[in-house]
């Protein structure tokens, strides 16, 4: 049987939550795919950007306490960050996800 992602350390059940709707169903798929990758995916499928919520995947798939990231290592992972949020942005086109998506296709203007 697969970890559950929440097995990893500092992911709860709220990441469990988010990684099932991003389409990542266990541990070892998270960490084969990586922080970048997976984070990506999870702002693709609707999550919303948080930075902190990014360090803790990352020192989390490090094995590593979520506070352990100060100095340069954390302005590294700014970037990082900054620039998986850009992409993610720019590669949804602008369309939306979850409810306002499904309105969309139906031909229902999402209410802005």
């Amino acid at each position: 049987m697969a970890e559950p992602v929440s097995s990893i350390r500092n992911l709860g059940p709220a990441m469990d939550a988010a990684c099932a709707k991003a389409g990542i169903t266990s541990a070892e798929e998270l960490r084969e795919m990586g922080a970048d990758a997976a984070y990506r995916r999870l702002l693709l499928s609707g999550m919303r950007p948080h930075f902190i919520g990014y360090y803790v995947l990352v020192m989390g798939l490090q094995g590593r306490p979520w506070n352990d990231c100060k100095g340069d290592e954390k302005k590294a992972l700014r970037m990082r960050f900054d620039a998986i949020e850009t992409e993610a942005a720019e590669s949804s086109d602008g369309v939306p996800s979850g409810i306002e998506r499904f309105l969309d296709e139906i031909g229902v203007v999402a209410k802005k």
